[in-house]
């Protein structure tokens, strides 16, 4: 049997994806092993981690890269040896603001057929936390 889901007040219609996201990041460099990605995920209990590129100099800014979903480990699971986070990571990076409309952010999800996006802040343009397909289902759903 499963039990009741608590409800929240939030709809979808008028929530913003700063309600619904996850914050906080997990990443690691474009040149990450591939299986050192799942374990990020599986010890951080994620389904997605960031990819910054860290650049070469000590004056060079970190970028915001890509993100490697855990889809992307499956589809490479016979080759995860051979690959690297910036080979599997999705780039150009689908990103959308901390206070657009989860409506919005949602619509750009099924256009791109991603199930995360980067999560900016609107001032700093600094990546904030993450929004996925789940955190989306959650605030449908009521819970």
């Amino acid at each position: 049997m499963i039990s009741a889901v608590p409800q929240t007040s939030l709809r979808f219609e008028t929530a913003h994806v700063c309600e619904a996201m996850t914050t906080g990041l997990i990443s690691c460099s474009p040149d990450t092993p591939l299986r050192a990605v799942a374990g990020l995920m599986t010890r951080h209990r994620v389904h997605a981690v960031y990819v910054f590129d860290y650049g070469y100099e000590d004056d060079e800014t970190t970028q915001l890269w890509g993100l490697v979903s855990d889809l992307d480990v499956v589809a490479a699971a016979r080759k995860v040896d051979e690959r690297t986070a910036g080979d599997s990571a999705v780039a150009p990076l689908a990103t959308v603001n901390s206070d657009d409309d989860l409506e919005w952010a949602a619509q750009l999800m099924a256009e791109k057929g991603v199930s995360h996006l980067a999560v900016l802040d609107p001032r700093t343009r600094r990546p904030v936390g993450v929004l996925s397909t789940l955190d989306v289902a959650r605030i449908v759903c009521g819970s």
